[in-house]
């Protein structure tokens, strides 16, 4: 079995490069003084990060082709729709440990590089498992089609750190400070580490994210075997995530109908999977559906005002 897709080691070579530049420039030249992170300036990140996720679809259009482009475009926009749950996730755990907002965006940035480390993980294991044992996709399409029912059936709870198992080792293998006045995740203090809040809020982002990616990493394996191809655009679709929070952290509770249609797509990529041995499905319409179904709940949450509209004003 060839582990890297059949491209060879040379493109993932060339696009970790690309990446670790990238991340550089963020933390070391573009955010390198500790800042708030203002409303303009998310928009405009947002839309920089978006660039660049669709504009390496033109990378993969001149190296692989319309259908390859067409795979890694919906598998982009599938990851970037899921990923608005982690968001929830960071907005919550900053609210329960007083994360200086100055500081937040430091934290994300580690959070979602380990984040891409995992991926990369669960994307060769998931793309080994699907080489040797084809039925795991039906596997993996009764989980989605589960993961997207219970979406919408099951009540949201907001997620505690305090009963969250890695946390908890943490806090048996070091002291934990109450209170941290920069963003150190370590602090020595009597010749001993001590752990800071900002390490419990990266060991949280971290967790809750690879629980994330159980449903979004089997959604993209329902549109592509491409290992390349899903890996480039979980990456693209998670650098974006920091901008992204920044940009819609106060907004999220007016989207109430988004989790009715991550439900929707969830289901449907999931009925693929378990129907693919029947009923060929053109990823052209997968990537046009998904982005109808965004479009719509986006556009009925925005029409048809919800009971927690009123408490986010306020």
């Amino acid at each position: 079995m060839d582990v890297f897709g059949g491209h060879g080691l040379a493109p993932w070579i060339a696009f970790n490069a690309l990446v670790l530049v990238l991340l550089a420039i963020d933390l070391g030249v573009v955010h390198r003084k500790v800042h708030a992170i203002g409303f303009r300036e998310a928009l405009f990140w947002n839309v920089v990060w978006t660039a660049l996720g669709v504009a390496f679809a033109l990378v993969i259009l001149w190296l692989y082709g319309r259908q390859a482009t067409l795979e890694y475009l919906t598998g982009y926009v599938i990851e970037r729709a899921l990923s608005i749950d982690n968001i929830f996730v960071f907005v919550v755990v900053f609210g329960y440990f007083r994360i200086d907002p100055r500081y937040q965006h430091r934290v994300l940035f580690w959070g979602i590089l380990g984040a891409l480390v995992m991926r990369a993980a669960l994307i060769f294991a998931g793309a080994a498992l699907v080489a040797t044992f084809h039925w795991v996709l039906y596997v993996f399409g009764a989980f989605l089609v589960y993961s997207g029912i219970m979406l919408v059936v099951k009540s949201p709870e907001a997620p505690d750190p305090e009963h969250n198992p890695v946390v908890r080792l943490v806090r048996r293998l070091l002291p934990v400070e109450t209170s941290a006045e920069e963003a150190r995740f370590l602090v020595r203090r009597a010749g001993r580490w001590h752990a800071t809040p900002y390490l419990i809020v990266l060991v949280v982002v971290e967790t809750t994210d690879l629980v994330f990616a159980l449903d979004s990493i089997p959604a993209i394996f329902g549109v592509t075997r491409d290992a390349l191809i899903i890996y480039t655009s979980n990456v693209f679709a998670i650098l974006g995530l920091r901008a992204m929070y920044f940009l819609l952290a106060a907004m999220m509770p007016r989207f109430h109908f988004l989790k009715h249609g991550l439900s929707v797509i969830l289901v449907l990529i999931g009925l693929r999977m378990l129907l693919d041995r029947w009923i060929e499905v053109p990823t052209a319409l997968t990537l046009l559906v998904v982005c109808a179904i965004l479009a719509l709940s986006i556009g009925l949450s925005f029409l048809i005002r919800g009971k927690s509209d009123g408490a986010t004003a306020e």
